[in-house]
């Protein structure tokens, strides 16, 4: 078994509960502008809000117009005129407060603290993720943090990850692995980086994507015998 010096882990439904924080973020943000939140509403937006996020994946949407537009968007559908980038500064003060931990993150990154130099990769807003892991107790276990935001790109462009490497003295590619949930952000990524990959499916949903993880786990305490 290869021993795996460095990890990189993924943070949004890997590390933390971004379903979770979404939900309690759109509820609160939907109430108070009264838009009803039915499970079409919640659906549309979500929708609307992923389709945005594979695009600026792709390169094909810069991160601005993505945080700007997703809720103009999402409003007109309602016939409703509103200030997109305004309601969007709103949401990420409700989002960033969401600091519920997956199952088995704070005592898995523990453990693996002790032997392994631990990273993490995200896409995101800088200043939501960095609260995020700060007020859950995960951001002092990693030796650095890396967003997108501050990169300048977004997994699982190779030019995010080279950004990375560069930035860790004397990483030894060989001995490297990312952890994440996103078969193309995180799998995708890293394969193409030439790192190998674990994909964290908690859920056990069906891989027909083409794109072929080094592991597969489905509790993020098998990497303690897994590593």
């Amino acid at each position: 078994m290869t021993f795996y010096k460095t990890l990189f882990f993924d943070v949004d439904d890997t590390l933390l509960d971004f379903k979770a924080a979404e939900e309690e973020a759109i509820t609160l943000l939907f109430t108070e502008h009264g838009i009803p939140l039915t499970e079409e509403t919640r659906t549309r937006y979500s929708i609307i809000n992923q389709s945005l996020w594979r695009d600026h994946e792709q390169g094909r949407l810069d991160r601005d117009t993505l945080l700007n537009t997703r809720f103009s968007l999402f409003f007109k559908e309602l016939g409703q005129e509103v200030d997109g980038k305004a309601l969007g500064e709103q949401y990420r003060s409700y989002l960033e407060k969401g600091d519920k931990l997956m199952d088995g993150a704070l005592e898995t990154i523990t453990a693996l603290k002790e032997n392994h130099d631990l990273y993490i990769v995200t896409n995101g807003v800088s200043k939501t993720q960095y609260k995020r892991l700060t007020s859950s107790g995960l951001h002092p276990l990693f030796l650095e943090t890396f967003v997108s935001e501050d990169t300048g790109y977004q997994k699982p462009m190779k030019e995010f990850f080279d950004h990375v490497f560069a930035r860790i003295p004397g990483l030894d590619r060989s001995a490297s692995l990312i952890i994440g949930d996103s078969l193309t952000a995180d799998i995708q990524g890293g394969s193409m980086s030439g790192i190998d990959t674990c994909w964290y499916n908690p859920s056990g949903k069906p891989n027909d994507s083409g794109i072929v993880p080094t592991y597969e786990i489905r509790d993020l305490r098998e990497l303690l015998k897994l590593l």
